[in-house]
């Protein structure tokens, strides 16, 4: 019996010296959204700590489409450059990543992927206010309609 108690507690204390460290494994830097060939992300809402410098955002296509036909993208703007942005790259093109080149209002965006691709993008805090007002979106022509959010710093 005494053996017995003596595992017991030996497991309790190790599974208490394990927790902290599964307890912090999720980054709250690291962001991952998934998007489909319904035209849709799987979240309205991404957020980070003001604590983040850097935000790696992952972006997985969970459809079956070719970029071509259903690709998607995930773009950074401020509010107030939601509407100017989405209509100005309507018109840039695949083959860049439907993002004007160059455009000042995008913040952060990643390439288009189509159906099982995923991409990344890593970008600094350094020009966002905590509490601001921000927003992504896929720039992917006709596709804001349904695919957008809101980004929360702080």
């Amino acid at each position: 019996m005494t053996l017995m108690r003596s595992l017991a507690l030996a497991l309790v204390l190790c599974a208490a010296l394990a927790l902290p460290r599964f307890a912090h494994a999720a980054d709250p830097c690291q962001l991952e959204i998934t998007a489909n060939d319904q035209m849709q992300y799987d979240k309205q809402s991404l957020s980070v700590p003001a604590s983040c410098t850097q935000v790696i955002l992952t972006l997985h296509h969970a459809g079956k489409l070719p970029r071509e036909a259903m690709g998607h993208n995930w773009v950074l703007v401020s509010g107030a450059d939601y509407n100017a942005v989405a209509n100005a790259s309507m018109s840039a093109g695949l083959a860049n990543e439907y993002v004007q080149p160059g455009d000042k209002r995008v913040i952060a965006h990643t390439k288009v992927v189509g159906g099982g691709q995923t991409t990344s993008v890593t970008f600094p805090t350094s020009g966002l206010k905590a509490g601001g007002d921000y927003r992504y979106l896929c720039t992917f022509p006709g596709h804001n309609a349904l695919m957008h959010g809101t980004f929360k710093f702080g």
